[in-house]
């Protein structure tokens, strides 16, 4: 497949094409999210039974050892990027190029939850990689660093937050 100046599309691209595309309709985009969630699931499912395992392949190889094809392979490397301890060259990617799936196990349990990826993060395979307290220790540690918590309001009159002692709207709410 080419790209509109001519030039060979890297697998990515084609995948964001594919999965992105929303002049194929809401409905055919759900479709398509559907399937590649199931597949991506039952990959997590193989790899969390082994997680220290750094499964090695070229992109073809990893989508038949998985049985999924290239582009769905190309989403699941895309996905779990973030979460290699050596990260993958995916955007330049071809069904040639080795990649491998060295993931680090508490990241990528927090990566789960921060997609709200239910079904990958509440997988049992998790289970015999931590206990039940480090898993919840992990949720809340992903959901507390995404929280925005804001400061008291300081109002005109209130003692200025800088210390100074003066009123705040003489102070640091004057500039």
């Amino acid at each position: 497949m080419n790209s509109k100046d001519g030039r060979k599309m890297a697998l990515l691209e084609k995948w964001h094409k594919i999965a992105y595309d929303e002049k194929v309709g809401k409905q055919e985009l759900q479709r398509i999210w559907g399937v590649y969630f199931k597949r991506e699931q039952m990959i997590y499912e193989q790899l969390l039974k082994n997680p220290d395992e750094v499964v090695k392949g070229t992109v073809k190889e990893l989508a038949e050892k998985y049985q999924v094809d290239v582009m769905t392979m190309t989403g699941f490397l895309d996905g779990i990027n973030d979460s290699l301890i050596e990260k993958n060259p995916i955007e330049e990617m071809e069904e040639d190029t080795e990649v491998n799936l060295g993931f680090d196990k508490a990241l990528l349990y927090k990566n789960m939850v921060a997609a709200d990826a239910e079904w990958l993060y509440n997988l049992e395979e998790w289970k015999s990689i931590f206990d039940e307290e480090t898993l919840k220790r992990l949720y809340k540690e992903q959901k507390s660093s995404t929280t925005v918590i804001k400061g008291a309001k300081v109002y005109p009159n209130d003692p200025c937050p800088c210390g100074s002692g003066k009123k705040y709207k003489k102070c640091c709410g004057k500039k």
